[in-house]
């Protein structure tokens, strides 16, 4: 696509936070987890201008004409091409859902990206899109919602022993604004027993695969939102939500050749999620593209009454315009001067991955706007960033304290975790904390002095300190797709978006597509199903505290 004109958007809004007064804000968070929900945060001081949007999405037009091979295929289109579809008229909703539904019944027996498919209640939901006002970019978007997330009326399992038989009363608020944005709940996607693991059954068999090689149950899908990087990438789903708290919607992303967005604390509302830790949790889309991941923020994105991380924050800027991208005449430019920051050994060796770093990096600095800097490491980051990330713990064991005592069992291969947690010593945790937030200081203070975006190999430390992340895929090796994760200053998304954009622009490793597994029914007669289920690994305990987050 060339030829745009270019869209003024003001300053990003990185530029316009206060960083003394982020730092305020999450040390006053770490404190306030013992008493959790119940202390006001400090204001974020922002000097900059209000973001007007609506009250369902982004103000910006999202849609976009669809490449053919996406009107031949509806479960090829991005939310942003279903869009213009829908809201021309030539594809209805009933017609999407039916075709992903198609396709979880053909796949998702060998996948098993879903625990629940509410097959119904979808439908229902996209018979009344039909008879009423259209809602904007995600109207009648199919979408996968961890298990983890509040659904009214429908079981909400945190894919544990714990939660096996909670059926919530009400919505996370997440789950409400998209609904509230057009759209439909598909179903509940398998994860990581209490977001711990990879998706397992909470004793530790492997159950999602990744969807490039779902012949081999070993390959590493990602962290704990699995399900719904496997039916995104699988296609059985437009786009979906995660949770990270230690790498899980990057790391997936990065597995499955999505664009994941982790956003900057608060951003967006954790209320009605089963809760792994109150300050480091975070929710966010794994979707197609950056667009996409804009369109998805935008809808989940906003102040919460029922949760005080979401208040005194900047406004939601136009995050759809952000994922935009920008041409002087047809030259491709980056909305907003920007420093990608390189790191120590970031493109070092010879390896497939470390050939792909160095291609992005080329690609971006091709890009008018963009300047490609080294950058130094704070002091101390090998100890900041490793020994004390283990602080994490007792966050996630306090509130379980009461199901320790009355069954080990019921935290399955998990549970080592779990113990570490609770027997934490207070002098180890308090220590860890004030760690925490010098390492917070020095990335503020150190790094972006340096940079204004910054390449990682890690989603540490920026899960630790509450900055946004975003995963986007950059290139194959062993048809196993790479990925990346930048990372940004507090309220960042729009800038993280852009560079994305600009990228997506100008690569195709995003639309790229696994092929789609030999079907269940016509394995099973080379071996039944219950053989096929039988030679799927099982993680360790050893595994299991590894991959924990």
């Amino acid at each position: 696509m060339t030829g745009v004109p270019e869209l003024e958007t003001g300053d990003p809004q990185d530029v316009h936070v206060d960083r003394r007064s982020f730092l305020a804000r999450m040390a006053v968070l770490s404190a306030g987890a013992a008493v959790a929900g119940t202390v006001g945060l400090p204001q974020v001081a922002f000097a900059g201008p209000a973001a007007p949007r609506s009250r369902t999405g982004p103000h910006t037009d999202a849609s976009t004409s669809p490449r053919p091979e996406a009107v031949a295929d509806p479960t090829e289109l991005t939310i942003a091409e279903a869009a213009y579809l829908l809201r021309a008229g030539t594809l209805r909703a009933e017609t999407l859902l039916e075709a992903y539904l198609e396709r979880i019944a053909a796949y998702d027996d060998v996948y098993q990206a879903f625990n629940l498919v509410l097959t119904e209640q979808a439908a229902a939901a996209a018979r009344a899109l039909r008879r009423g006002h259209y809602r904007g970019p995600l109207h009648g978007i199919p979408l996968a919602i961890k298990d983890n997330y509040y659904t009214a009326g429908v079981r909400t399992t945190a894919n544990s022993y714990v939660f096996a038989d909670f059926v919530p009363p009400f919505d996370a608020t997440s789950v409400a604004k998209l609904t509230a944005a057009g759209g439909i709940v598909l179903g509940k996607t398998q994860m990581g027993p209490l977001a711990t693991t990879r998706a397992t059954t909470p004793d530790g068999m492997v159950t999602t695969v990744n969807a490039w090689t779902p012949e081999n149950p070993s390959t590493n899908p990602g962290g704990s939102s699995t399900g719904t990087a496997t039916a995104v990438a699988g296609r059985l789903a437009t786009s979906g939500i995660g949770t990270q708290t230690g790498g899980s919607i990057t790391a997936p992303s990065n597995a499955q050749n999505l664009t994941g967005l982790k956003p900057t604390m608060g951003r967006v509302s954790l209320y009605g999620i089963v809760p792994l830790t109150y300050s480091r949790d975070h929710p966010g889309p794994l979707a197609r593209d950056a667009r996409d991941a804009a369109i998805m923020l935008s809808a989940m994105a906003g102040e919460d009454a029922n949760d005080p991380r979401t208040q005194g924050l900047p406004p939601v800027p136009d995050l759809v315009a952000a994922a935009t991208p920008v041409y002087r005449g047809k030259r491709l430019k980056l909305r907003w001067p920007t420093r990608i920051g390189v790191i120590p050994g970031f493109v070092s060796g010879t390896s497939p991955t470390a050939a792909a770093r160095r291609a992005f990096l080329d690609t971006l600095a091709g890009v008018e706007g963009v300047r490609v800097v080294d950058v130094t490491l704070p002091d101390e980051w090998d100890l900041l960033t490793g020994r004390f990330n283990d602080v994490r713990l007792p966050e996630r064991a306090e509130p379980f304290v009461p199901y320790l005592r009355q069954d080990l069992r019921l935290f399955g291969v998990s549970l080592t975790s779990w113990l570490q947690g609770a027997l934490m010593g207070a002098d180890e945790y308090l220590t860890g904390q004030r760690a925490k937030l010098v390492l917070l200081e020095r990335v503020l203070d150190d790094l972006f002095a340096q940079c204004d975006v910054v390449v990682q190999t890690s989603p540490v430390p920026f899960d630790i300190i509450g900055l946004p992340e975003l995963a986007l895929p950059i290139g194959f090796s062993g048809g196993l797709p790479i990925g990346t994760i930048l990372g940004g200053r507090p309220y960042a998304e729009d800038r993280l978006l852009a560079v994305a954009a600009a990228y997506q622009a100008l690569t195709d490793w995003h639309w790229r597509r696994p092929a789609d597994p030999v079907a269940a029914g016509a394995a099973a007669g080379a071996r039944s199903l219950a053989s096929a289920a039988a030679a799927r690994p099982r993680l360790t305990a050893a595994e299991a505290a590894e991959q924990s987050q």
